[in-house]
Protein backbone atom coordinates (compact mmCIF):
# COMPACT_ATOMS: atom_id res chain seq x y z
CA UNK A 1 0.00 0.00 0.00
CA UNK A 2 1.00 3.48 -1.07
CA UNK A 3 0.45 6.12 1.45
CA UNK A 4 0.42 9.90 0.67
CA UNK A 5 3.19 12.14 1.89
CA UNK A 6 0.81 13.54 5.23
CA UNK A 7 -0.28 10.01 6.42
CA UNK A 8 3.16 8.67 5.95
CA UNK A 9 4.42 11.54 8.23
CA UNK A 10 2.22 10.90 10.89
CA UNK A 11 2.75 6.91 10.85
CA UNK A 12 6.35 7.68 11.16
CA UNK A 13 5.80 10.24 14.13
CA UNK A 14 3.49 7.50 15.78
CA UNK A 15 6.28 4.61 15.62
CA UNK A 16 9.14 7.24 16.61
CA UNK A 17 6.87 7.76 19.52
CA UNK A 18 6.30 4.64 20.22
CA UNK A 19 10.21 3.28 20.12
CA UNK A 20 10.69 5.74 22.73
CA UNK A 21 7.87 4.38 24.95
CA UNK A 22 9.61 0.99 24.34
CA UNK A 23 12.79 1.39 25.70
CA UNK A 24 13.44 0.20 29.17
CA UNK A 25 13.31 2.62 32.10
CA UNK A 26 15.92 3.57 34.24
CA UNK A 27 14.02 1.66 36.88
CA UNK A 28 13.23 -1.56 35.18
CA UNK A 29 16.95 -1.76 34.45
CA UNK A 30 18.06 -1.27 38.28
CA UNK A 31 15.42 -4.19 39.11
CA UNK A 32 17.07 -6.79 36.74
CA UNK A 33 20.32 -5.86 37.90
CA UNK A 34 19.15 -6.09 41.27
CA UNK A 35 17.99 -9.97 40.56
CA UNK A 36 21.34 -10.80 39.99
CA UNK A 37 22.43 -9.31 43.36
CA UNK A 38 22.64 -11.54 46.60
CA UNK A 39 22.20 -9.42 49.70
CA UNK A 40 22.08 -6.00 50.68
CA UNK A 41 25.39 -4.91 49.52
CA UNK A 42 26.99 -2.76 49.25
CA UNK A 43 28.36 -4.23 45.90
CA UNK A 44 31.69 -2.84 44.61
CA UNK A 45 32.58 -2.76 41.34
CA UNK A 46 35.20 -5.21 41.48
CA UNK A 47 36.80 -6.85 45.10
CA UNK A 48 39.65 -8.92 45.75
CA UNK A 49 38.82 -12.58 46.98
CA UNK A 50 41.44 -14.40 49.17
CA UNK A 51 40.05 -17.70 49.50
CA UNK A 52 42.78 -20.45 49.63
CA UNK A 53 46.60 -20.09 50.36
CA UNK A 54 47.25 -16.22 51.02
CA UNK A 55 47.60 -16.07 54.49
CA UNK A 56 50.04 -19.24 54.75
CA UNK A 57 52.06 -17.68 52.02
CA UNK A 58 52.27 -14.51 53.46
CA UNK A 59 53.08 -15.72 56.99
CA UNK A 60 56.11 -18.00 54.99
CA UNK A 61 57.53 -14.28 53.98
CA UNK A 62 57.24 -13.12 57.56
CA UNK A 63 58.70 -16.13 59.16
CA UNK A 64 62.00 -16.25 56.75
CA UNK A 65 62.71 -12.62 56.25
CA UNK A 66 61.82 -12.86 52.61
CA UNK A 67 59.43 -9.82 51.56
CA UNK A 68 62.02 -8.06 49.12
CA UNK A 69 62.33 -9.20 45.26
CA UNK A 70 65.73 -10.63 45.75
CA UNK A 71 64.88 -13.18 48.72
CA UNK A 72 62.22 -15.91 48.73
CA UNK A 73 60.87 -18.67 46.49
CA UNK A 74 57.53 -16.99 45.36
CA UNK A 75 58.00 -14.25 42.92
CA UNK A 76 60.33 -16.80 40.11
CA UNK A 77 57.61 -19.19 40.98
CA UNK A 78 54.57 -16.72 40.17
CA UNK A 79 56.49 -16.13 36.58
CA UNK A 80 56.61 -19.75 35.89
CA UNK A 81 52.98 -20.24 37.00
CA UNK A 82 51.41 -17.05 34.58
CA UNK A 83 53.93 -18.62 31.79
CA UNK A 84 51.96 -21.90 32.35
CA UNK A 85 49.15 -20.93 32.10
CA UNK A 86 49.42 -18.18 29.29
CA UNK A 87 51.99 -20.10 27.02
CA UNK A 88 54.12 -17.04 26.82
CA UNK A 89 57.55 -18.76 27.46
CA UNK A 90 59.38 -15.38 28.55
CA UNK A 91 57.39 -13.77 31.47
CA UNK A 92 58.81 -10.80 34.05
CA UNK A 93 57.36 -9.58 37.13
CA UNK A 94 56.95 -5.51 37.82
CA UNK A 95 55.93 -3.72 40.34
CA UNK A 96 52.42 -2.80 38.55
CA UNK A 97 50.72 -2.74 35.39
CA UNK A 98 51.57 0.98 34.46
CA UNK A 99 55.64 0.19 34.93
CA UNK A 100 54.74 -2.86 32.47
CA UNK A 101 53.74 -0.42 29.49
CA UNK A 102 56.38 1.28 30.38
CA UNK A 103 59.01 -1.18 29.60
CA UNK A 104 57.19 -2.78 26.79
CA UNK A 105 57.57 0.50 25.25
CA UNK A 106 60.95 1.02 25.37
CA UNK A 107 61.83 -2.73 24.52
CA UNK A 108 59.13 -2.11 21.53
CA UNK A 109 62.26 0.32 20.92
CA UNK A 110 59.74 4.14 21.00
CA UNK A 111 61.89 6.89 21.25
CA UNK A 112 61.05 10.73 22.43
CA UNK A 113 59.12 11.84 19.41
CA UNK A 114 57.83 8.98 17.76
CA UNK A 115 53.89 8.49 17.69
CA UNK A 116 51.99 5.43 19.41
CA UNK A 117 48.89 4.24 18.23
CA UNK A 118 46.38 4.02 21.33
CA UNK A 119 42.55 3.81 21.55
CA UNK A 120 40.87 6.67 22.54
CA UNK A 121 38.54 4.39 24.72
CA UNK A 122 40.91 3.27 27.25
CA UNK A 123 42.63 3.71 31.36
CA UNK A 124 45.32 6.85 31.39
CA UNK A 125 47.68 4.11 32.16
CA UNK A 126 47.50 3.33 28.64
CA UNK A 127 48.47 6.85 26.70
CA UNK A 128 50.82 8.18 30.10
CA UNK A 129 53.14 5.18 30.07
CA UNK A 130 53.61 6.77 26.17
CA UNK A 131 54.12 9.90 27.81
CA UNK A 132 56.84 8.49 29.94
CA UNK A 133 58.93 7.65 26.47
CA UNK A 134 58.64 11.38 25.50
CA UNK A 135 56.60 10.02 22.67
CA UNK A 136 53.32 11.18 21.35
CA UNK A 137 49.78 9.24 21.33
CA UNK A 138 48.00 8.96 18.77
CA UNK A 139 43.84 8.22 19.61
CA UNK A 140 42.26 5.89 17.53
CA UNK A 141 39.05 4.53 17.16
CA UNK A 142 37.12 1.69 18.75
CA UNK A 143 33.96 -0.31 17.60
CA UNK A 144 31.13 -2.11 19.40
CA UNK A 145 32.06 -5.69 18.77
CA UNK A 146 35.33 -5.46 21.26
CA UNK A 147 34.97 -2.16 22.58
CA UNK A 148 38.95 -2.66 21.38
CA UNK A 149 40.18 -0.89 18.73
CA UNK A 150 38.74 -1.24 15.37
CA UNK A 151 40.31 -3.06 12.49
CA UNK A 152 38.14 -1.30 9.38
CA UNK A 153 39.17 2.25 10.80
CA UNK A 154 42.90 1.39 11.71
CA UNK A 155 42.88 0.77 7.98
CA UNK A 156 41.57 3.51 6.42
CA UNK A 157 43.57 5.23 8.96
CA UNK A 158 47.14 3.98 7.74
CA UNK A 159 45.92 4.14 3.81
CA UNK A 160 45.85 8.22 4.63
CA UNK A 161 48.69 8.68 6.70
CA UNK A 162 51.12 6.18 6.95
CA UNK A 163 54.40 5.62 4.62
CA UNK A 164 56.03 2.40 5.78
CA UNK A 165 60.09 2.35 5.62
CA UNK A 166 62.90 0.14 6.72
CA UNK A 167 63.46 1.88 9.94
CA UNK A 168 59.84 2.43 10.45
CA UNK A 169 56.68 3.81 9.59
CA UNK A 170 56.11 7.48 8.81
CA UNK A 171 53.18 10.00 9.57
CA UNK A 172 53.10 11.70 6.37
CA UNK A 173 51.03 14.55 8.49
CA UNK A 174 53.04 14.88 11.10
CA UNK A 175 56.70 13.84 9.93
CA UNK A 176 56.71 11.65 13.37
CA UNK A 177 57.81 7.93 13.34
CA UNK A 178 55.31 5.87 13.95
CA UNK A 179 56.55 3.21 16.10
CA UNK A 180 54.00 1.32 17.80
CA UNK A 181 50.48 0.24 18.11
CA UNK A 182 49.00 -0.60 21.91
CA UNK A 183 45.68 -2.48 21.75
CA UNK A 184 43.68 -2.43 24.80
CA UNK A 185 41.63 -5.81 25.71
CA UNK A 186 38.69 -3.71 26.97
CA UNK A 187 37.28 -5.11 30.07
CA UNK A 188 38.66 -8.57 29.10
CA UNK A 189 37.32 -8.86 26.28
CA UNK A 190 40.15 -9.14 23.08
CA UNK A 191 39.84 -7.35 20.36
CA UNK A 192 40.36 -8.74 16.70
CA UNK A 193 44.28 -9.46 17.00
CA UNK A 194 44.73 -10.88 13.06
CA UNK A 195 43.58 -8.07 10.92
CA UNK A 196 45.66 -5.69 13.43
CA UNK A 197 48.89 -7.77 13.15
CA UNK A 198 48.54 -8.56 9.61
CA UNK A 199 48.57 -4.34 9.18
CA UNK A 200 50.90 -3.91 11.47
CA UNK A 201 53.76 -5.92 9.61
CA UNK A 202 52.31 -4.07 6.48
CA UNK A 203 53.33 -1.10 8.08
CA UNK A 204 56.33 -1.82 9.65
CA UNK A 205 54.70 -1.19 13.32
CA UNK A 206 55.38 -3.13 16.59
CA UNK A 207 52.24 -4.61 18.06
CA UNK A 208 52.22 -4.59 21.73
CA UNK A 209 48.85 -5.78 23.99
CA UNK A 210 47.77 -4.26 26.92
CA UNK A 211 46.41 -6.94 28.19
CA UNK A 212 46.44 -5.46 32.06
CA UNK A 213 42.47 -6.53 32.45
CA UNK A 214 43.15 -9.62 30.49
CA UNK A 215 44.05 -12.61 32.21
CA UNK A 216 41.96 -15.80 31.90
CA UNK A 217 41.21 -14.61 28.15
CA UNK A 218 41.64 -16.26 25.34
CA UNK A 219 41.57 -15.11 21.42
CA UNK A 220 40.81 -18.03 19.04
CA UNK A 221 41.64 -20.42 21.54
CA UNK A 222 44.96 -18.74 22.29
CA UNK A 223 45.94 -16.88 25.62
CA UNK A 224 46.02 -13.16 24.79
CA UNK A 225 49.50 -11.50 25.21
CA UNK A 226 50.86 -14.05 22.58
CA UNK A 227 50.42 -12.11 19.38
CA UNK A 228 52.02 -8.91 20.05
CA UNK A 229 55.59 -9.04 20.63
CA UNK A 230 54.93 -7.68 24.01
CA UNK A 231 52.29 -8.06 26.52
CA UNK A 232 51.35 -6.61 29.09
CA UNK A 233 49.36 -7.52 32.74
CA UNK A 234 48.04 -5.72 35.79
CA UNK A 235 47.37 -7.24 39.41
CA UNK A 236 46.28 -4.26 40.90
CA UNK A 237 43.51 -5.12 43.63
CA UNK A 238 40.82 -4.73 41.51
CA UNK A 239 41.97 -7.59 38.82
CA UNK A 240 40.38 -10.92 38.16
CA UNK A 241 43.76 -12.15 40.32
CA UNK A 242 45.76 -9.66 42.79
CA UNK A 243 48.95 -9.02 44.26
CA UNK A 244 47.77 -6.16 45.78
CA UNK A 245 49.67 -4.10 43.27
CA UNK A 246 51.70 -5.81 40.47
CA UNK A 247 51.89 -6.56 36.61
CA UNK A 248 53.89 -8.99 34.21
CA UNK A 249 55.72 -8.18 30.89
CA UNK A 250 55.45 -11.09 28.52
CA UNK A 251 57.06 -11.60 25.32
CA UNK A 252 58.26 -14.48 22.96
CA UNK A 253 61.48 -13.45 22.32
CA UNK A 254 64.41 -13.96 24.71
CA UNK A 255 66.35 -11.30 24.10
CA UNK A 256 63.86 -8.81 25.13
CA UNK A 257 62.77 -10.63 28.17
CA UNK A 258 66.65 -10.58 29.23
CA UNK A 259 66.67 -6.94 28.68
CA UNK A 260 63.59 -6.11 30.27
CA UNK A 261 64.36 -8.30 33.18
CA UNK A 262 68.11 -6.16 33.65
CA UNK A 263 66.19 -2.95 33.07
CA UNK A 264 63.70 -3.35 36.11
CA UNK A 265 66.23 -4.40 38.31
CA UNK A 266 68.02 -0.56 38.12
CA UNK A 267 70.10 -2.61 35.05
CA UNK A 268 72.61 -3.25 37.83
CA UNK A 269 75.22 -5.84 36.41
CA UNK A 270 75.31 -9.31 38.40
CA UNK A 271 77.95 -8.89 40.79
CA UNK A 272 78.45 -10.24 44.15
CA UNK A 273 79.37 -6.81 46.00
CA UNK A 274 79.67 -3.82 43.12
CA UNK A 275 77.18 -1.96 42.49
CA UNK A 276 77.61 -1.02 38.39
CA UNK A 277 74.56 0.11 36.27
CA UNK A 278 74.33 0.28 32.80
CA UNK A 279 72.13 1.81 31.34
CA UNK A 280 69.71 3.84 33.02
CA UNK A 281 67.21 1.45 34.88
CA UNK A 282 64.35 1.27 36.67
CA UNK A 283 63.18 0.52 40.22
CA UNK A 284 60.47 -1.90 38.98
CA UNK A 285 61.23 -5.31 40.84
CA UNK A 286 57.75 -6.97 42.05
CA UNK A 287 58.60 -7.85 46.06
CA UNK A 288 58.56 -11.21 46.67
CA UNK A 289 55.50 -10.46 49.54
CA UNK A 290 52.87 -9.66 46.64
CA UNK A 291 54.19 -12.50 44.39
CA UNK A 292 53.14 -14.67 47.10
CA UNK A 293 49.51 -13.49 47.18
CA UNK A 294 50.11 -13.62 43.24
CA UNK A 295 50.59 -17.62 43.83
CA UNK A 296 47.78 -18.49 45.75
CA UNK A 297 46.01 -16.35 43.71
CA UNK A 298 46.12 -18.20 40.40
CA UNK A 299 45.64 -21.51 42.43
CA UNK A 300 42.28 -20.16 42.44
CA UNK A 301 42.26 -18.62 38.88
CA UNK A 302 39.92 -20.94 37.05
CA UNK A 303 37.53 -21.26 39.94
CA UNK A 304 36.95 -17.31 40.12
CA UNK A 305 36.52 -17.28 35.90
CA UNK A 306 34.26 -19.97 36.25
CA UNK A 307 32.27 -17.43 38.83
CA UNK A 308 32.69 -15.00 36.62
CA UNK A 309 30.99 -15.84 33.73
CA UNK A 310 28.34 -17.56 36.15
CA UNK A 311 27.71 -13.44 37.16
CA UNK A 312 27.77 -12.87 33.44
CA UNK A 313 25.22 -15.03 31.97
CA UNK A 314 22.96 -14.08 35.17
CA UNK A 315 23.12 -10.60 33.94
CA UNK A 316 22.82 -11.64 30.40
CA UNK A 317 19.36 -13.13 31.17
CA UNK A 318 18.34 -10.91 33.68
CA UNK A 319 18.64 -7.86 30.83
CA UNK A 320 17.69 -9.98 27.66
CA UNK A 321 14.02 -8.93 27.40
CA UNK A 322 14.67 -5.07 28.15
CA UNK A 323 14.41 -3.06 24.91
CA UNK A 324 17.33 -0.07 24.47
CA UNK A 325 19.96 -1.59 26.05
CA UNK A 326 22.34 -4.90 26.12
CA UNK A 327 24.60 -7.13 28.15
CA UNK A 328 27.72 -6.99 26.27
CA UNK A 329 29.18 -10.78 25.65
CA UNK A 330 32.03 -11.66 24.43
CA UNK A 331 33.23 -11.79 20.88
CA UNK A 332 32.54 -14.74 18.91
CA UNK A 333 36.40 -15.12 18.12
CA UNK A 334 37.09 -15.09 21.93
CA UNK A 335 36.59 -16.40 25.00
CA UNK A 336 36.69 -13.74 28.00
CA UNK A 337 37.22 -13.25 31.27
CA UNK A 338 34.44 -10.73 31.65
CA UNK A 339 36.74 -8.67 34.16
CA UNK A 340 33.89 -6.08 34.26
CA UNK A 341 30.34 -7.07 33.05
CA UNK A 342 28.95 -4.31 30.82
CA UNK A 343 25.71 -2.70 29.89
CA UNK A 344 25.47 -1.02 26.43
CA UNK A 345 22.50 1.67 25.87
CA UNK A 346 21.49 1.33 22.07
CA UNK A 347 21.35 4.71 21.58
CA UNK A 348 24.31 7.22 22.60
CA UNK A 349 22.90 9.44 25.42
CA UNK A 350 24.39 10.33 28.25
CA UNK A 351 21.67 11.62 29.95
CA UNK A 352 20.32 8.37 30.15
CA UNK A 353 23.34 6.88 30.97
CA UNK A 354 24.00 9.08 34.03
CA UNK A 355 20.50 8.53 35.09
CA UNK A 356 21.00 5.19 35.46
CA UNK A 357 24.13 5.99 37.15
CA UNK A 358 22.47 7.60 40.02
CA UNK A 359 19.79 5.06 40.78
CA UNK A 360 22.37 2.33 40.65
CA UNK A 361 24.71 4.06 43.48
CA UNK A 362 21.53 5.56 45.28
CA UNK A 363 20.88 1.19 45.58
CA UNK A 364 24.12 0.56 46.85
CA UNK A 365 25.47 -1.14 43.49
CA UNK A 366 28.68 1.01 42.48
CA UNK A 367 28.11 1.01 39.05
CA UNK A 368 30.55 2.82 37.17
CA UNK A 369 30.74 4.60 33.32
CA UNK A 370 33.26 3.75 30.83
CA UNK A 371 37.09 5.78 31.13
CA UNK A 372 36.50 9.55 29.79
CA UNK A 373 38.10 9.10 26.34
CA UNK A 374 42.04 10.51 26.19
CA UNK A 375 41.90 12.98 23.95
CA UNK A 376 39.14 15.03 26.59
CA UNK A 377 41.89 15.04 28.93
CA UNK A 378 43.70 18.58 29.29
CA UNK A 379 47.19 16.89 28.71
CA UNK A 380 46.59 15.10 25.49
CA UNK A 381 43.95 17.68 24.20
CA UNK A 382 46.25 18.55 20.99
CA UNK A 383 47.52 15.16 20.34
CA UNK A 384 46.73 13.54 17.44
CA UNK A 385 43.67 11.55 16.81
CA UNK A 386 41.74 9.99 13.79
CA UNK A 387 37.74 10.17 13.71
CA UNK A 388 36.43 8.39 16.91
CA UNK A 389 33.11 8.43 16.27
CA UNK A 390 32.84 5.08 17.13
CA UNK A 391 34.47 5.85 20.77
CA UNK A 392 32.79 8.52 21.39
CA UNK A 393 29.22 6.68 21.16
CA UNK A 394 30.46 3.93 23.40
CA UNK A 395 31.56 6.42 26.07
CA UNK A 396 27.98 7.85 26.13
CA UNK A 397 26.20 4.23 26.30
CA UNK A 398 28.61 2.35 28.56
CA UNK A 399 27.50 1.23 32.32
CA UNK A 400 30.05 -1.45 34.33
CA UNK A 401 28.07 -3.87 36.82
CA UNK A 402 29.53 -5.11 39.64
CA UNK A 403 31.50 -8.03 38.58
CA UNK A 404 33.63 -9.20 41.75
CA UNK A 405 34.25 -13.30 41.42
CA UNK A 406 32.44 -14.23 44.89
CA UNK A 407 29.23 -12.57 42.86
CA UNK A 408 28.76 -15.65 40.83
CA UNK A 409 28.18 -17.49 43.56
CA UNK A 410 26.15 -15.45 46.03
CA UNK A 411 29.03 -15.09 48.83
Amino acid sequence: MVYPKRKLKKIQTRSVQYLKKDRADAASIVCAVQSCLKGKGPFSLHEPWFAGNELRYAEECIRENAVSYAAGRFASLFEEKISRYTGSPHVFLVVNGTAALHLALRLAGVEPGDEVLVPDLTFVATANAITYCQAMPHFVDCDERSLGVDPEKLETLFSGIARPTRKGCVNRKTGRTIRALLVMHTFGHPVDLDPIARLCRQYNIVLIEDAAEALGSFYKKRHVGRVGRLAVLSFNGNKVITTGGGGAVLTEDPKLAELGRHLSTTAKQPHPWSFFHDPIGYNYRMPNWNAALGCAQMEKLDFFLKQKRALAESYRRALADLSGVRFFSEPRYARSNYWLNTIVLERSDKTFRDELLKRFNACKIFARPAWTLMHKLPMYRKCPRADVSGAERLEASIINLPSSAFLGCGR
